[in-house]
């Protein structure tokens, strides 16, 4: 009898790694589905899913969730899942070093320092697949989002050059790059934001007081918004395409924004962003 295949996913506690440790259950997959809170993992096990913590933050929880993997298959790993990121919101004056610090942590170090571990797993059985989550935001910068932007496009520099390295491997490395999603992303972000910004103190504080009324408050659903199952089903073409893209995006934005950074020149490409 062939074994499921089996797949490591990180932030699975909500949205987008939700969505897919679910989908790809029901689909025959072995998934790991890691939190960084082990409440949420609890909730996962009640599911019937197979989860255990995993913060990125944590090399010592990395080294862990890696060897849990291990010890549950036998030293085999067909796929990673690279979901787990946060944000803070804030101008890019007003960010501290101690905030990107912590920030490039989880949304970089971590998720880097998690694909160095399970990459020998893949190289030891001659195939796998490195799935890594950035964003519109790995593609053009945005007003207050400068932190988060700074990390996907970081990962997105790391993931081009693995991509590339890999080659000839049988490990193939690629990039789900979504737009507007249902997550509780800016939920999520209000305790950093609240530690970390001194908007009152800011050049800015008229500016934010429009800001923290979106951080706030629940503004209803973008008009290009797409459920999380929009992301999960490039997810599944990443993963079972024999021949996967290097880029899958996901939602209008990211499509128009993909286009639109090759195309208009960088004053014009601001001005689009900044119109909104």
């Amino acid at each position: 009898m062939t074994s499921p295949r089996s797949i490591l996913i990180t932030g699975c506690s909500s949205g987008i790694g939700l969505d897919a440790a679910r989908s790809l259950h029901a689909r025959g997959w072995r998934v790991f589905a890691t939190c960084r809170a082990e409440v949420d993992c609890e909730k996962l096990r009640a599911e019937g899913l197979e989860s255990f913590t995993l913060d990125l933050a944590d090399e010592a929880s990395i080294t862990a969730a890696v060897a849990e993997v291990v010890a549950r298959t036998g030293g085999t790993l067909d796929a990673l899942y690279n979901n787990a990121a946060y944000a803070c919101p804030g101008a890019v004056e007003d960010l501290p070093r101690g905030l990107l610090r912590e920030i490039f942590e989880t949304n970089l170090f971590g998720t880097h320092d998690l694909t160095r571990r399970v990459i020998p797993l893949m190289r030891a059985q001659g195939h796998g697949r490195i799935v890594n989550v950035s964003s519109v935001l790995g593609l053009v910068g945005m007003q207050w989002r400068g932190a988060y932007a700074a990390t996907k496009f970081a990962l997105e520099g790391l993931t081009d050059v693995l991509r590339m390295e890999m080659t000839g491997t049988g490990i193939a490395v690629v990039l789900i790059e979504p737009g507007p999603i249902p997550t509780k992303v800016r939920v999520n972000s209000i305790p950093h934001f609240e530690r970390w910004i001194d908007w009152r103190g800011s050049a800015r504080a008229e500016q934010y007081r429009s800001l923290l009324k979106r951080l706030y408050q629940d503004g209803g659903p973008d008009r290009f918004e797409l459920p999380a199952a929009a992301v999960t089903a490039k997810l599944m073409l990443a993963l079972e395409s024999p021949r996967p893209k290097p880029r899958y995006f996901v939602t209008l934005p990211t499509h128009l924004m993909a286009v639109a950074r090759r195309i208009l020149p960088v004053r014009a490409l601001d001005w689009l962003i900044r119109k909104g």
